[in-house]
Parts: C-alpha cells; structure tokens; sequence
C-alpha cells in the first residue's frame, strides 16, 4: 500500500497541541502497525515559516521544514494548526495561496482549532459546513459568512474537507481519519494506547460558557434587567414577566430584547439558568434536585432536557467530568 503522506502547515505561535496531538496518533498508528506485522501507512511532515526551530503559543519549539517545501509536494493529507498565530496568518497573503495551491494538490484538507480561519480566508470553506474553537465561532461568522458554522461538533466532514473544535479535538479528528483510512479496529487501537476517546461523548458546547459576551451598546436598555435576572433565576422570568419589569408590552418587549441580544428571551433565560446550573455542579454543592429548583428549572428532568439539548450531556455526567472533588 502507498504511503499517505499527512502535511502539517504550521506558523509562528501555532497551538503546540494543534500540531503534537494529531501528529502522535498518526505515528501511533504507525507504530501499532509495524509491531503487528505491517507496514506503516502515515509519512510525516511539519511545515512552518522558513523552516527550523518554530515557537509555539507555549514557547516550545519545533523543528519544521521551510513552508515553501509544500509547492513541491503532493500530500494524502494537508492539516492546518491554529493558534495565535492564526491572527498574522490569516492575512499572509503568500501563506494564503501557499494553502490554495497545496489543496489544489491534496487528496483532502484539514484544520485544527482555529485553523479553520485559515482554511476559510483562503477559500477552503466557502459553501461548506465546518467548526473551531468555541471561543471564535462569534469572529467565524462575522468573518466568514459564505460558511456553515457548527459549532458545537467536535469534527465535521464535509466532502474532503475535515474541520476540528478546539484544541485537543485535534486528536478526536485525527481518529476519525485513520478510521476512515485503516478502519476502525486500527483508530480505536490507536485510541486504546493514547487512553482517549475513540469518539468523544457530548459536543463542544459543555466546555464553553453559554452567556460569555458582555453587553454591547444596544443591549444597554436590557443590561439591568439581565443582571437582575441572573441574580435570581428562580423568579418568574417568563415573556410576560420581564417584559412586565421593562415596563413593555409583551409583543414589543420579545422583539426589542431579540433585536437588542439575537436571541428570544426565552432562550437567553434558559442559557442563564443552565450557566447557573454548571456554576452550582461544578461547586459540588446540592443534589441534582437541588440544583434544579435554585437554577430555576423547578424539576430535574427539566433541567435534564435542557443540559441535553444545549450542552448535549445529562447534569450528573457534567458534574462528574467538571465538579470540584468534594
């Protein structure tokens, strides 16, 4: 079988785990295979800059070819890091069409983290459904508007095209390639020996915030009633209520408020109550009941629909992955 060659393109202040994370489970994969008998499929290469020691957000360095090496090259797999380095390259028009033409090339793309932004300033992404890191999905979409964010997967395949959330998702994406690749007694080997999930339970919203943005300008005229309402998520916080304390009709208040936030006030309380509801079970204090009736939700399997339709994960298995040891 052909060596699938798997191109890393990297940058200054690329995420060291963006790089590192997929990179083992490719050579894992590789070393499984050859203590089994076979021979290995992955041929690995890091790319960055002008070639040498490149840093990394965490100040490790890493020892990359020039970047101009991928004109020459005819990858399986063209992988893009993120980081902060995203912000410079984004705007490196040379690195840009350096990408362009590598795809052109590739049998598929790929991107971890944030180097989804990569791929969609070089156009990678138009018409395209992908995901990031959590913490830039907002930027994604004012950015790249020709693109469908998903932002709660942990991977999305489109076409030859993968895209990865944040970070250590990196792994996760790069399992479903050798599954796609080798088949899946191959990727869950590789996730046996690297102790991960082969397939991740739960998606990317239970590590994010649901109410992270601060009030902007024209959300002003609802910031005091918002604060009043997280302050107490047990209130009577329905349409009629808050639009009663706003001193608006029902109809003009939904419309204002959604016009003001982008979201229904319904919605906006049930993401306030489960932010409280996280807060509370990763304290570690009350019961699940308890939690329940103090964030507002008046039951358990309440709270429990809402935890699944938004976080994607029940409240006790939250508690369990982020609860404070009591």
């Amino acid at each position: 079988m052909a060596m699938r060659e798997i191109v890393f393109l990297g940058f200054a202040n690329a995420q060291l785990l963006d790089v590192t994370g997929p990179f083992q489970v490719f050579a894992t994969a590789n070393d499984l295979l050859i203590a089994g008998g076979r021979a290995p499929v992955y041929g690995l290469r890091y790319l960055a800059g002008d070639g040498g020691p490149v840093a990394t957000t965490a100040g490790l360095m890493l020892m990359a070819e020039p970047a101009a090496v991928l004109d020459r090259l005819q990858p399986h797999t063209l992988m893009v890091a993120g980081g902060e380095g995203v912000n410079a390259a984004i705007r490196d028009r040379d690195l840009l069409d350096r990408l362009q033409r590598g795809a052109a090339r590739s049998a598929r793309v790929a991107s971890v983290c944030s180097g989804a932004l990569v791929l969609a300033a070089a156009g990678l992404l138009d018409g395209r459904r992908a995901t990031t890191h959590w913490c830039r999905t907002d930027e994604f979409r004012r950015r790249f508007p020709r693109v469908t964010l998903d932002p709660d997967q942990i991977w999305v395949q489109d076409g030859p095209v993968w895209t990865s959330a944040g970070i250590t998702a990196g792994i996760d994406l790069a399992l479903a390639l050798v599954e796609a690749d080798e088949g899946p007694a191959l990727a869950r080997a590789v996730a046996r020996q690297l102790v991960v999930f082969l397939r991740r339970p739960g998606g990317q919203s239970q590590f994010s915030p649901l109410l992270p943005k601060p009030a902007t300008a024209a959300e002003d005229d609802f910031l005091a009633l918002r604060i009043q309402a997280t302050a107490d998520p047990a209130a009577d916080l329905t349409v009629p209520a808050l639009a009663a304390r706003a001193g608006m009709g029902v109809r003009a208040f939904a419309r204002a408020f959604r016009s003001a936030t982008g979201e229904t006030p319904a919605r906006w309380v049930e993401a306030m109550r489960i932010d409280a509801a996280c807060r509370a079970l990763e304290s570690g204090a009350g019961s699940i009941k308890s939690v329940a009736v103090t964030a507002g939700f008046g039951d358990d399997e309440r709270m429990r629909r809402a935890f699944l339709r938004r976080l994607g994960v029940a409240p006790d298995i939250y508690r369990s992955r982020f609860g404070s040891a009591v």
